[in-house]
């Protein structure tokens, strides 16, 4: 067997995965509970919350590609990605834990206090995560192989997330005083995770390699690398298809704690005969945690369903079911809590696998444009598609917030049925018309098994000639 084909082991692969346990430990409580920690806990309006957090990840967004660019041209006896997540796992863990802290200032001091925390949290979560997934672009050469590392990559992302589901409320509640909006409860909840995070990153450095090398020897430009990526129209069509994929997902979990807190209540549920009192809490944890669960089922069978029937379609059909699971929600009664988890259920383990194959496309991309332009920038297109997410989430929070706000949200307080059918419409309509779009656009995507089986020989070709050997 070639180097070139060689299988990465299951410890590496899973070395790698813990990467991701370690962002999402931090992901999972902005996507799940930032929003409701700034507006009940932190004192600001949703307005003032959802337009801090979009202009954050906006300045994120291009942060993004000037790490992915310098990360390309770093070079350093442990390769060029791998030494951002040495050297910024602590950074980025007393950020984390900064941004959840509550101070004692009047409004405006929180407000710029809440602003420059989230965006150095944000930049040094982009200085670490976009080195990280690039890491998947040059592990090694093999289009299955890849797509055997991003499904590890996000079993470790659903295992965050399901920790941080069943967990963050009660953490913060238990260190709160048996209150969930206690800002020393926050602060608490995320030093548990930053500390759990930094051990799960050294793993990642030292259990994982860089494998492929780029076939270009001369240094090109950062103008020519941006030209280059304009030229790619697989990737071009993919960075939209994220975004939209990823405000059908932030939209409806940025809300989903407000949904429950002010939707569907306090709840009194007989199950085999006995009669069990649910707070929002309890029944917020467990349907973000039973999501988490069913979503990692779901990342286990992705070889399956991208072996199938190749990976553009099994993302359609996945997303066509998760779309129908989602726009559900619009017909359900705070009280219809068996079709509330039933339906999340299906939903979760169908929608899951949609990311980790979406990444393992854009190694593909990666491939291409290096056949197409004789340019390999593993970063950059790793970091301009991870920018794809930040846009995503930062334009789905802002919909929700000033969504919240029109319709006349205000914290603690029992809302009026205005705010009511937008929670509803949050959680199903509106994320449903993203979804649509992104069907739509994925049609035009042409990367299929047999180009990419083909672009891999001709790379390898290439390399051969060249002298150049893929690492073991």
């Amino acid at each position: 067997m070639s180097n070139s084909t060689k299988k990465l082991s299951f410890w590496e692969k899973t070395g790698y995965g813990c990467g991701d346990l370690a962002s999402v430990l931090f992901w999972q409580n902005i996507t799940l509970y930032l929003l409701i920690f700034y507006t009940d806990t932190f004192g600001l309006s949703a307005i003032a919350a959802g337009t801090m957090i979009a202009v954050s990840r906006i300045l994120d967004a291009i942060f993004d590609v000037g790490i992915g660019m310098v990360a390309d041209r770093t070079n350093t006896k442990w390769g060029k990605f791998r030494p951002f997540i040495m050297w910024g796992a602590i950074p980025l863990a007393i950020m984390a834990v900064l941004a959840f802290t509550t101070p004692n200032f009047a409004d405006t001091g929180k407000l710029i206090y809440a602003y420059i925390t989230f965006i150095l949290f944000m930049f040094f979560y982009s200085f670490v995560n976009i080195p990280y997934t690039s890491l998947m672009g040059v592990i090694s050469p093999d289009s299955k192989e890849r797509t055997s590392v991003s499904s590890f990559k996000f079993v470790g992302a659903y295992l965050a997330g399901l920790i941080v589901s069943f967990t963050a409320l009660k953490l913060a509640a238990h260190f709160g005083g048996g209150d969930s909006t206690s800002g020393k409860g926050w602060s608490m909840t995320m030093i548990v995770y930053a500390v759990f995070a930094v051990v799960f990153f050294a793993i990642t450095f030292l259990s994982t390699r860089e494998r492929v090398k780029p076939i270009k020897e001369e240094k090109s430009s950062v103008k020519t690398d941006l030209k280059d990526l304009m030229k790619n129209d697989a990737w071009i069509i993919l960075f939209a298809v994220t975004i939209l994929f990823i405000l059908f997902t932030c939209i409806r979990t940025s809300v989903t704690t407000h949904y429950f807190k002010y939707f569907v209540g306090v709840q009194d549920y007989t199950i085999f005969g006995t009669t069990h009192h649910f707070t929002y809490e309890d029944l917020a944890s467990a349907f973000n945690g039973i999501g988490q669960a069913f979503s990692l089922i779901g990342v286990f069978l992705v070889p399956w369903f991208a072996g199938m029937s190749g990976k553009k379609r099994a993302v359609s059909i996945l997303l066509i079911i998760a779309m129908v699971c989602t726009g559900a929600f619009y017909f359900f009664k705070p009280d219809n809590l068996l079709l509330i988890f039933v339906f999340q259920i299906f939903g979760s383990v169908t929608g899951g696998p949609i990311s980790a194959i979406l990444w393992s496309m854009y190694a593909d991309t990666a491939d291409y444009s290096e056949w197409k332009t004789g340019n390999r920038a593993t970063g950059l297109i790793y970091s301009a598609s991870i920018m794809s997410n930040k846009i995503g989430w930062a334009v789905g929070a802002a919909i929700v917030g000033l969504l919240l706000g029109a319709f006349g949200f205000k914290a603690n307080e029992v809302q009026n049925m205005d705010v009511q059918g937008g929670l509803k419409s949050m959680m199903s309509l509106i994320p449903v018309a993203f979804g649509t779009v992104a069907l739509i656009l994925l049609y035009f995507y042409k990367l299929d098994e047999k180009k990419i089986a083909s672009i891999k020989i001709d790379l390898d070709a290439r390399r051969a000639a060249k002298g150049i050997e893929t690492e073991e």
